[in-house]
């Protein structure tokens, strides 16, 4: 039977585009009424383009099309009180608060010696205490309406190592941490963290220069570019196959899961 979240409230950061808007869209489509925010703006650092608010107006017009509410809002996740404000008005107007997907993030990548101070700290800032932040602003509602599920986005580079990005990998190891320590402390609430590692996704973090800042990165150092290689045919997946996994574990599917590390790269992790 396909996993259902019929009546249930997700929270999603990062919702503007790329896998953000597919999870809004498949929890849509299980019967969800979402709350999506995004920066929508100009994100600090990265090579690839920025979204942008008609990118998370694009996103409320999906979800509404599968028959749902949305309340969207542009929002930082290094703005603690603004998501709270943020879950909250969404709460009021939906009804309660069942899921939460902590997907926002930032990627740049360079050699070691080439990362600049200001990288790894927005980095950190936006992919650490950004989650930090949306577990803070959205674990209370989930304890007051007796349980749900909490998904961390984390990456390939939180199992393994992601060459070229030392701020990312260290960010995403830091997920992997953050989920296992949500986990233990929000369990006696019925409130179950999981984190989901893609590997290679086919979003707008590839646009812009990101290919050529891998490709010139990759030069200093080739031996490292076959790491994370799949064991699959094809190297990289669409979004809507990590959307999949999330799914399954918002939904009751997963209901004694938790803690847990859920890779979707094909393998990527093993080579």
């Amino acid at each position: 039977m396909a996993e259902s979240l019929e009546g249930k409230v997700a929270f999603i950061t990062g919702a503007a585009r790329g896998q953000g808007r597919t999870h809004a869209v498949a929890l849509a489509r299980a019967g969800a009424d979402i709350i999506a925010v995004d920066l929508a703006g100009p994100l600090p650092g990265v090579p690839y383009d920025s979204p942008t608010p008609a990118d998370l107006d694009e996103t409320a017009r999906l979800v509404e099309c599968e028959g749902r509410r949305i309340v969207i809002e542009q929002a930082d996740v290094r703005d603690l009180e603004r998501l709270r404000g943020t879950v909250g008005r969404g709460v009021e107007e939906l009804g309660g608060l069942d899921v939460v997907v902590a997907n926002a993030a930032i990627c740049v990548p360079a050699p070691w010696d080439q990362t600049k101070p200001e990288v790894f700290r927005d980095t950190l800032d936006i992919n650490v205490t950004g989650v930090w932040n949306t577990v803070m602003a959205s674990a209370p509602h989930l304890v007051e309406q007796g349980g749900g599920s909490i998904v961390l986005i984390s990456s390939y580079a939180g199992k393994k190592v992601q060459p070229f990005m030392i701020p990312y990998t260290t960010s995403k190891h830091a997920v992997v941490g953050m989920t296992r320590a949500f986990a233990a402390e929000l369990g006696r609430h019925r409130i179950r963290v999981n984190s989901i590692h893609p590997g290679a996704v086919n979003t707008p973090m590839g646009s812009g220069d990101m290919i050529a800042k891998l490709t010139a990165a990759g030069e200093t150092n080739p031996p490292l570019m076959g790491m994370g290689t799949p064991f699959l045919p094809d190297y990289s997946t669409e979004p809507e196959e990590i959307s999949k996994a999330v799914l399954f574990l918002a939904s009751d599917a997963s209901s004694y899961i938790t803690a847990e590390h859920i890779s979707v790269d094909g393998g990527a992790q093993y080579f």
